[in-house]
């Protein structure tokens, strides 16, 4: 079994479970049962994995929090500083029901929200073992408590956006006309974990037609001169915080002949997107400052995702940046800022970076140039 362990110290894990209990408490819950995944190394600082044995940590409203988890996964949360959070450890074995056990600990409820990644396998058996009790979301409890970084996690996606940032600048390295999107992309993979992530999340590399795929990843097709390519790349750090950021290069002079004209309307879209982040403005208002500059020069149609999604111990994340999103932005979200434009069949670019919301205004934690950079074709 692994384990993730993120740099907060206990203090500032126990004020998150005490802010999340008083917020389940708010939301009219009587106890959280988060799962493995994010949330819980949130909560704890560490997270194993789920299979068919559940693990689970029961965040009772007016009570203390208790780890379920099976006898012999439970040295993976050795590092897990449960004493100093005062959460007790409650094991158990194949021939014994730990859906019971949960019941057990909470009594009697009426109301239990489950983490968003908790398996159904568990959900139904949990739901069979607390039949009275309605069951709902946690994440919308707990993702109030997420999206607003706290100096610690702000600071990690600092180092995170630092390390792949110094991925982009090796770029010439990796990225030459001959060689195979997959070739590329294996290339930049090692480069991220050698640069300080803890595993490449993903990397796409999208040449000539592919780069107006803005999800394409990786192919056999190879590079050739003239072709545009999108490289979007990302992965946690050892702290377990994320990094997302995407360059557009052009292999010598470009194939087409609109490429730097297209191109720099993109430039000033993200620069007007990045410009118009502050606190009180709503998150969809930083959508429309990039698409109008978009829309305005006739590429519109496009433009064809939202501008951004928040990012911490997940690489997607609250907030995201899209039509409709009235939430004010707030000190401490973090988010991507990533207009593209993307003409089927001929190609496309996409420039991204991180950035967080400051008392009074933004900082980017990306720092590569965002021109369109020009690689030598020998």
């Amino acid at each position: 079994m692994s384990t993730t362990v993120s740099a907060t110290d206990p203090t500032a894990l126990r004020a998150r479970l005490d802010r999340a209990r008083d917020a389940a408490g708010a939301a009219g819950v009587d106890a959280m049962l988060m799962a493995p995944g994010s949330d819980l190394t949130y909560l704890l600082g560490g997270s194993g994995s789920s299979f068919e044995r559940l693990s689970c940590l029961v965040l009772p409203v007016g009570g203390a929090p208790v780890l379920v988890v099976p006898k012999l996964e439970a040295p993976g949360y050795a590092a897990v500083p449960t004493h100093e959070l005062g959460v007790e450890i409650a094991t158990w074995v194949d021939d014994e029901d730990p859906y019971a056990l949960v019941a057990s600990l909470l009594g009697e409820v009426s109301r239990v929200a489950l983490g968003d990644v908790m398996p159904a396998l568990h959900v139904l058996s949990l739901r069979r073992a607390l039949p009275d009790a309605e069951q709902s979301l946690a994440g919308p409890i707990v993702r109030e408590l997420r999206m607003r970084k706290d100096a610690a996690e702000v600071e990690g996606l600092r180092r995170a956006g630092a390390a792949i940032d110094r991925v982009h600048a090796r770029m010439a390295e990796f990225l030459r006309v001959g060689r195979t999107e997959a070739e590329v992309g294996a290339d930049i993979a090692a480069a991220i974990v050698e640069e300080g992530h803890a595993v490449a999340e993903f990397v796409i590399v999208g040449s000539g037609p592919n780069s107006a795929s803005p999800h394409h990843s990786q192919s056999a097709r190879v590079v050739e001169a003239g072709d545009v390519v999108v490289i979007d790349i990302g992965g946690p750090v050892p702290e377990g915080y994320c990094s997302d950021s995407t360059r557009t290069y052009v292999m010598g002079e470009p194939r087409d002949a609109d490429v730097a004209d297209t191109y720099a309307v993109l430039q000033a879209a993200q620069a007007a997107a990045v410009a118009s982040v502050r606190p009180g403005v709503a998150a969809q208002d930083v959508d429309a400052a990039a698409r109008s500059v978009i829309a305005d020069a006739g590429f519109g149609e496009y433009f064809i995702h939202r501008t951004g999604h928040g990012i911490g111990l997940d690489v997607h994340e609250d907030p995201y940046i899209v039509a409709g999103n009235e939430l004010p932005l707030e000190p401490g979200m973090a988010f991507s800022v990533e207009p593209g434009i993307y003409q089927p069949g001929r190609w496309g670019a996409r420039i991204e970076d991180i950035v967080v919301v400051t008392p009074d205004g933004v900082e980017p934690l990306n720092t590569r140039p965002h021109e369109l950079t020009v690689l030598p074709t020998r």
